[in-house]
């Protein structure tokens, strides 16, 4: 257990392409004595498969890319739903820190001044603005993660596989954040405001009336600052936890896993991707509270007014929710492959021909 640990510690998944080549032991002298050949090992790019399955599409159909974006509307629609309570004191938080001073007094005196009915303020933009950003930011992840590993061909997608997520992780949440704002500006109001309205239906045209359709998009330039760290934290810390954990932890190969198996390494890789996505994310986060409950203020006035302390108020609360938030999303987003027999690659392996360029096979 503790030799695995150790691994684990040592095997930094951000590593550049040599420096992880040299820590797979792949970049030895070409003059060394070889040793006995071990078992062959099957090359396996982005889009192969771990076994020989019997899958309801193509993997880079337009039925794959449609099925992902499903998944990613019922991941984060749902999550973000049933999380709503802990977001909004958490929104209130960061907005009136002197009222609601920690997560245990934020959640009592919501519960004196709103009854329980209080907390689930704010859950219809809830639940239609992260189902929109869902289908944007998983569909459109699977696209350009197709995308980008066509541009860079079979052996440089292995060699910067780290790179192509982030890049196409940050592609797709510029577009989801765009779906999300009028959502979240909606939702923030009618959590942070008391009196200003209770539903998204009250909510919307108030909001358009003093403002016009800048009221919903004067937030989406912090979202960004917000949610693509976040999300590129999210895709890229995932697989290549899933990753390590499939290399260290697990003690059998991805294909001898059970569907249940690999849904609990999902779930455990998701965890540990939403505490660093919420630590990323969260001094954007607090701008995006504030700045969405006042009117004419700016993101740098917000900032400048917070400070340092001040932006990292909730830090607690988020990463909770966020972790909770985050392995759920990716065990229901897993879960929807599954249940539409989607083609779901293994962990990468070198290819054969950068294996032939390197020496290391006959």
């Amino acid at each position: 257990m503790f030799s695995s640990v150790a691994h684990l510690a040592r095997a930094n998944p951000f590593n550049a392409p040599h420096l992880q080549l040299v820590h797979d032991g792949l970049t030895g002298h070409r003059s060394s004595p070889v040793g006995p050949p071990g078992p062959p090992r099957r090359s396996r790019n982005l889009a192969a498969a771990a076994v020989e399955e019997q899958y309801s599409c193509d993997y880079g159909s337009g039925r794959f890319f449609i099925l992902c974006g499903l998944g990613g509307i019922i991941s984060c629609g749902t999550t973000h739903t049933a999380l709503v309570p802990l977001d909004l004191v958490k929104c209130r938080m960061q907005v009136d820190p002197q009222k609601y001073k920690g997560i245990f007094n934020g959640f009592s005196v919501t519960l004196k001044e709103d009854g329980v009915r209080g907390l689930a303020k704010g859950w219809a933009p809830t639940f239609i603005g992260y189902s929109m950003q869902g289908l944007c930011k998983f569909g459109f992840y699977e696209v350009f993660k197709v995308l980008y590993s066509n541009m860079l061909g079979e052996e440089n997608t292995y060699l910067w596989r780290t790179s192509l997520y982030l890049a196409a992780s940050a592609s797709a949440e510029f577009f989801a954040d765009i779906a999300l704002a009028p959502m979240e500006a909606a939702k923030v109001r009618i959590q942070t405001q008391p009196g200003y309205a209770n539903t998204l239906r009250d909510a919307a045209p108030k909001m358009y009336k003093e403002e016009g359709l800048k009221a919903f998009y004067k937030g989406v330039a912090p979202l960004w600052m917000r949610q693509i760290p976040y999300t590129m934290m999210k895709f890229a810390c995932f697989e290549r936890t899933v990753e390590a954990l499939y290399k260290f932890v697990v003690p059998k190969p991805r294909s001898e896993c059970t569907k249940a198996e690999q849904l609990v390494v999902t779930f455990v890789a998701g965890y540990i991707a939403g505490v660093f996505c919420a630590i990323v994310s969260h001094p954007a986060d607090s701008v995006v509270s504030v700045l969405n409950k006042e009117k004419g203020s700016s993101a740098s006035q917000v900032l400048q007014r917070l400070g340092f302390r001040g932006v990292w108020k909730g830090l607690f609360a988020r990463i909770i929710m966020i972790g909770t938030l985050t392995a759920l999303q990716w065990f229901i987003y897993d879960s929807v492959k599954v249940y539409f027999r989607l083609p779901r690659p293994p962990p990468p392996e070198m290819p054969e021909s950068l294996k032939k360029k390197l020496g290391l096979t006959q």
